[in-house]
């Protein structure tokens, strides 16, 4: 089997969008159904909703993390700060790799107007910048879950 990154963008190719191609591919670490998740992150692909803000991959990332981590509740202060702390390591590694969290940014194009969707379109800017950052989104997400699981291990020993 390919490697996580590699499926992430295997499934983008054939039609997933950017946030469910990222968050399928971790379905069995969260342990929630895999359609459960494509169903949850169909909006946020192509910056949510078309909308060209959060680039849907960093979307899928971050909800990744959410289930994963995340408290259900107001009394899960220590859950809801290691969230943001690791959405802010993954976003902040995110930037550094690629200049932005934007998908107006990224692909240098707005996909909330019909030229902006055109040029884009026309350009095959999702069929060639997108599955990078689909790519880049898994292994960031993955060396955050990594280095969260070594500090849990070393705070519990």
């Amino acid at each position: 089997m390919a490697n996580r990154a590699d499926e992430a963008v295997s499934r983008f190719m054939r039609g997933y969008n950017c946030a469910q191609a990222v968050g399928s591919v971790f379905a069995d670490d969260v342990g929630v159904p895999e359609e459960v998740i494509l169903s949850a992150v169909t909006g946020f692909g192509a910056g949510v909703g078309r909308t060209g803000g959060m680039c849907g991959a960093v979307s899928g990332g971050v909800i990744t993390l959410g289930l994963l981590f995340g408290g259900t509740g107001p009394g899960e202060k220590e859950a809801k700060d290691l969230t943001y702390d690791l959405t802010r390591r993954f976003a902040t590694r995110f930037v550094e790799k690629n200049g932005s969290v934007s998908c107006t940014e990224l692909l240098g194009c707005d996909l909330s107007t019909g030229e902006g969707f055109a040029r884009a379109r026309d350009e095959n800017l999702t069929r060639t910048l997108c599955p990078c950052y689909v790519k880049d989104a898994v292994e960031i997400l993955e060396e955050v879950l990594a280095s969260a699981i070594t500090s849990r291990q070393s705070t519990t020993q």
